[in-house]
């Protein structure tokens, strides 16, 4: 059986992208595993599964892939709107506010800044 072993988010500046990362994921446990000059890594609790910011191999400019995009499950509609609202203050640009979005599906969207495409999301009744 496979599972995932890491998603790349690519950046064109990492250290920017680091401070980004580093306050918004916190907020959900996550610690930075690792990092380079080109690179920065965050790990969730003891799972392998790992998030990396990283310059383009190619040292070509990274751009954000339209229809990609990164889903983070989190605890509980609160943990949304905290984290969307941190997001916002980090200077993400929202791309969808916290709300129901269907049936037991609580959402929200945003943007970071190098364009990169995230949600946060939970179960709800």
């Amino acid at each position: 059986m496979a599972k995932i072993g890491y998603i790349t988010l690519g950046t064109n500046d990492i250290e920017r992208a680091a401070v980004f990362y580093d306050a918004l994921l916190s907020e959900l446990g996550a610690s930075r595993a690792y990092g380079t000059d080109r690179l920065a890594a965050w790990r969730f609790g003891s799972e392998d599964t790992l998030l990396v910011l990283n310059a383009p191999y190619d040292k070509g400019v990274a751009n954000a892939g339209n229809g990609t995009m990164v889903a983070l499950k989190v605890a509980d509609i609160q943990t949304v709107d905290l984290l969307h609202a941190l997001a916002l203050r980090l200077g993400a640009i929202d791309e969808g506010a916290p709300g129901p979005r269907g049936k037991g599906f609580y959402g929200a969207y945003f943007r970071d800044p190098d364009g990169n495409k995230l949600n946060l999301h939970c179960d709800s009744l």
